[in-house]
């Protein structure tokens, strides 16, 4: 499996980005998608989940600002996170993330969001 992340980029406090994750190779092998962030000197963590079946978990720090939704129907399994309201601590490299159901873990290479305020 391979995820490719795409749509980071710099934006101002208040602003919003929508990322974009497509997912390549063994598609029906995969359970859940979702994003990981790592700012500077920090450790990677949670943002969002979203199952197959469309069950969504969320950050605390980003819940009524960040939307996460996933497109099963396509050849191409993707998963996006709408991203609204931004504020500086939201920067960081966005990493898209997927379990398979035998609960194989895959990573993307990352997306860089900056928020300035």
């Amino acid at each position: 499996v391979q995820l490719v992340e795409s749509g980071g980029g710099l934006v101002q406090a208040g602003g919003s980005l929508r990322l974009s994750c497509t997912a390549s190779g063994s598609i029906l092998s995969l359970n859940t998608m979702g994003w990981f962030r790592q700012a500077p000197g920090k450790q990677r963590e949670f943002v969002a989940r979203i199952t197959r079946g469309g069950a969504l978990s969320y950050a605390d720090s980003v819940k009524g600002r960040f939307t996460i939704s996933r497109d099963n129907a396509n050849a191409k399994n993707t998963v996006y996170l709408q991203m609204n309201n931004l504020k500086p601590e939201d920067t960081a490299v966005y990493y898209c993330n997927s379990v398979s159901w035998t609960g194989a873990v895959y990573w993307g290479q990352g997306t860089q969001v900056t928020v300035s305020s």
